[in-house]
């Protein structure tokens, strides 16, 4: 009785896992010792999928915790790697568990780049391999009971987990082994089972009678519902397993309900309730005549048939002897309660005891994003600060340049170089001069057209994948179901328009450089040259030695120090706001450990505050401290101004000298936006080329995909029939019926015949026998059939073809709730040998002997009749099908 269902194990394509995640750990994470780890984590990865997928899997709880583990990884790694179509592109490749492919090989399999599909189909396998090793098991001992059960329960718990999450794991429609209705009704067929064992168990434990009726009748009602569960879906019964499986439950209803009615019979005898006994025994007899007249090639019950024959035989002898009690009718009897102890195991990864995690210290890709966006946050503070800093610093040498400050105040004599002229000039010589700066606004249009030709190249593997994939989806029109090119590259693009707008500004912000260098060539020129031609260049003026050491002078110097102090101190807090660093990464971990999600927004603000708050308000003084020491600059310079003799010689050489110190401070910040320029180009060739890098990783990904679709294609174009359905003549179909008193009683109906006939099948070795000759001219006319009775004086010329029978299976047994009968589809023979003429046997005529390796050649047709054969339509060469 103890016959148990298994389920065969997807197969999938290899996989190779170290490329793309070596790549994107590269590409992420900055050369170090964590870097070194996760690539070696990849390998152990790739290593495991091969382990676990790469190789047939013996039955046993070993190969189980390999795929477990895997599993278990697979849902580790998941948060920490983008894997999506359009970022981190893996295509995993599964054939269907239950289809065996079709005449020309191959059979239906999906290819999707989707994690969430790989993990439906790994577990899927681990339900599958649970289920097997649960058949395995020996069931007449405790321990392989408890096994069975355990594990029958498990599958049962991965099959449902399945159902509840494929169509959003995938996001398309999966194929029909992992459709909700597919696994939904291999969970009920394994809880039924994990139920039986149970049953199994408390009989061998000798449980009473009452707690063993209700755990089969249980049992039965869980069989019950997975036929019921199969009847209903028209799509199950088309796979060959389900046809084997349909049979086995039909057959597993009965019994156990067989055994539920038995050993409710015996707690009616202990009560005394003799008649009740009769009628269980009596229903439990029908039920498992039922099943061997039925089902007897697939469950064998000739044990139990004999315990209830016995039960019933002795129960009627008592009763009709000596009790005499009321067989009542069996919708009458009391309903049998149910007593369910097993339950699907809920799938919460970690599945394996032994899993451990190959990239425990990667953080989880929300994470990484927080830290992305904080990153970005973070500098846009710091680039507050310095800007505001630095606009404040460019705005103060531009109102002492304007003054001509401090120049005026070392240029009393009227005829030497200012000292602070000269310490100008000797800066912008030790920075290069006017060669350093030409030499960078030189390199800079490289730079930018290395990047332009970089994001171009980027952006037109897309647009030829993107077209080549318009023109196939054309082509094919609905066959061709992946996702639009167009929709998939949507993310990439708006990243390569945004590069462009960045480009964009940098142009513009380049040709700004370009027009202040210009304006301000000549002074800078003028600083580079030696200090006697510096000299000589600026104009003489006489000299106000008059104003030395006066309270004018002195007040002026002291509020030129103190802004030399403001600025110095600005430096050193550019500095402190530039090595602030806090490691966010811990802070967004907790978050998303304690409320499954990250409001990076929020922490992110508070932290910047905490960290960036004194520097806040340090800035802030320093720019009211500037603002007031330039107010009273401004009004000593007034004062100073008017005190100095007022000539044309004096006004030239000071305008001369603003111009220098004018050109000083500029050629300094032209100098450091070049640097900054030269920087962000190099730095953003980097993204570009990480860019281009993902852009070529999802076009080889589409294209590996499309390749793969364009296979599946072909196969299935190539199995479909070219020639149309229709109904063959009944003359082909039905032979006449023998007339006469001697014809035979009429046998089972035919299956139709062909209308492509059943070729031979050549031997390899041989060579093919040249081609049949064609059928000879003659006038088709209503076939007519000799009576089997009576035997021809020559033996016929004509052979029919050969017609392959139409086997039905038995019907599903009728009784409460299941009402009607069900036919069983059995598999399609194409070789059916009951139906050609043998020798030596009465009322059949004989068949010529065929040369082995190749078909008989037909012989003339009798008058009257049609070539047999041949399709009453011209041949075609087409594959051989069984008409629907």
């Amino acid at each position: 009785m103890a016959t148990f269902i298994s389920v065969p194990l997807k197969k999938s394509s290899e996989v190779d896992l170290v490329k793309p995640l070596s790549k994107f750990v590269t590409s992420t994470y900055p050369a170090s010792e964590d870097q070194g780890e996760y690539l070696r984590a990849v390998e152990e990865l790739n290593k495991l999928r091969k382990s676990a997928l790469g190789r047939p899997l013996d039955k046993h709880e070993s190969s189980l915790e390999i795929l477990l583990r895997y599993y278990d990884q697979l849902c580790a790694v998941e948060p920490k790697f983008p894997f999506s179509e359009n970022q981190l592109c893996l295509t995993f490749t599964w054939k269907d568990a239950f289809d065996k492919g079709s005449l020309f090989g191959g059979s239906v399999k999906l290819a999707l780049a989707s994690l969430g599909y790989e993990k439906t189909c790994v577990l899927f396998n681990v339900a599958a391999l649970a289920s097997q090793i649960a058949s395995e098991q020996n069931l007449d001992n405790d321990e392989g009971l408890k096994t069975s059960a355990k594990y029958y329960q498990l599958a049962s718990g991965a099959f449902g987990h399945i159902k509840d999450t494929v169509l959003s794991a995938l996001n398309r429609e999966p194929t029909m082994d992992i459709s909700p209705e597919t696994v939904g009704t291999l969970s009920l067929i394994m809880l039924a089972q994990a139920q039986e064992v149970f049953f199994l168990k408390a009989t061998s434990d000798k449980m009473k009678d009452a707690v063993i009726a209700k755990l089969a009748n249980q049992a039965a009602d869980f069989y019950g519902d997975a036929f019921k569960q199969c009847q209903y879906k028209d799509n199950l019964p088309k796979y060959f397993y389900f046809q084997e499986v349909l049979p086995v439950l039909a057959a597993k209803h009965c019994i156990m309900q067989a055994n539920a009615e038995l050993h409710q019979s015996i707690l009616a005898k202990q009560k005394k309730r003799f008649g009740e006994e009769i009628a269980r025994l009596q229903h439990a007899a029908e039920l498992v005549k039922t099943v061997a007249s039925r089902y007897d090639e697939y469950v064998s019950v000739k044990d139990l048939t004999d315990k209830i024959n016995r039960c019933l035989t002795a129960a009627k002898k008592d009763n009709d002897f000596i009790y005499h009690d009321r067989v009542p009718e069996v919708k009458d009897l009391e309903h049998i309660g149910k007593a369910a102890l097993v339950k699907p195991t809920a799938i919460t990864p970690p599945l394996s005891q032994k899993f451990s995690d190959l990239f425990e210290k990667m953080v989880p890709m929300a994470v990484q994003q927080s830290m992305s966006i904080y990153s970005q946050r973070k500098a846009e503070t710091v680039n507050r600060l310095v800007g505001t800093m630095r606009e404040a610093t460019n705005l103060c040498n531009g109102v002492l340049a304007s003054l001509n400050l401090p120049a005026a105040l070392e240029d009393l004599s009227g005829d030497s170089i200012p000292q602070s002229i000269a310490e100008k000039a000797r800066n912008v010589v030790q920075h290069g001069g006017l060669q350093s700066i030409e030499q960078l606004i030189k390199d800079l249009p490289e730079l930018l057209t290395r990047n332009r030709e970089i994001l171009d190249e980027s952006l037109k593997m897309l647009d030829d994948e993107e077209t080549t994939d318009n023109e196939l989806r054309t082509k094919f029109s609905q066959r061709w179901s992946r996702t639009p090119s167009g929709d998939l590259y949507k993310p990439l693009r708006t990243e390569g328009a945004n590069f462009r707008n960045i480009l964009d500004k940098a142009v513009q912000a380049d040709q700004v450089v370009r027009d202040r260098y210009n304006t301000h060539c000549a002074m800078i020129a003028l600083l580079c040259k030696p200090e006697n031609e510096l000299n000589a260049a600026i104009p003489s003026a006489n000299p106000t030695k008059t104003l030395q050491g006066s309270e004018v002078v002195n007040v002026l110097r002291s509020l030129l120090a103190q802004l030399e102090e403001v600025k110095k101190d600005r430096e050193t807090m550019e500095g402190e706001i530039k090595a602030v660093t806090f490691d966010m990464s811990t802070t967004f971990l907790t978050a998303l450990a304690q409320d499954g999600a990250i409001n990076e927004e929020q922490l992110s603000l508070g932290q910047l505050d905490q960290q960036y708050g004194s520097y806040n308000q340090r800035v802030q003084a320093s720019l009211r401290t500037q603002e007031e020491l330039l107010g009273k600059v401004q009004t000593s310079h007034q004062e100073f101004s008017s005190l100095k003799q007022s000539n044309a010689d004096s006004n030239q050489r000071e305008e001369v000298l603003k111009k220098l110190a004018s050109a000083h401070d500029s050629y300094m910040e032209i100098s450091n936006n070049l640097r900054e320029g030269t920087k962000f180009y190099n730095d953003l060739t980097e993204i570009l080329l990480k860019f281009q890098n993902k852009c070529s990783d999802i076009v080889f990904a589409r294209k590996t995909e499309r390749d793969e679709l364009l296979k599946d294609l072909q196969q299935s174009i190539a199995r479909e029939p070219s020639a149309p359905t229709f109904n063959v003549p009944a003359y082909q179909s039905t032979p006449a019926a023998p007339s006469g008193p001697a014809a035979p009683a009429p046998g089972p109906t035919p299956a139709p015949r062909t209308v492509f006939p059943v070729q031979p099948q050549q031997p390899e070795s041989k060579p093919q026998p040249p081609a049949r000759p064609p059928p000879p001219s003659v006038t088709p006319q209503a076939a007519s059939t000799t009576p089997a009775s009576s035997q021809p004086a020559v033996a016929p010329t004509n052979n029919p073809p050969p017609m392959a029978p139409q086997a039905q299976g038995p019907p599903y047994p009728t009784y409460q709730g299941y009402p009607g009968y069900y036919q069983m589809p059995m598999g399609y023979n194409p070789y059916a040998y009951g139906q050609y003429n043998m020798p030596n046997m009465p009322n059949m005529p004989y068949m010529p002997y065929q040369t082995p390796g190749q078909g008989g050649y037909p012989g003339t047709a009798p008058a009257g009749q049609p070539y047999p054969g041949y399709p009453q339509q011209p041949p075609q060469q087409q594959p051989y099908y069984p008409q629907q």
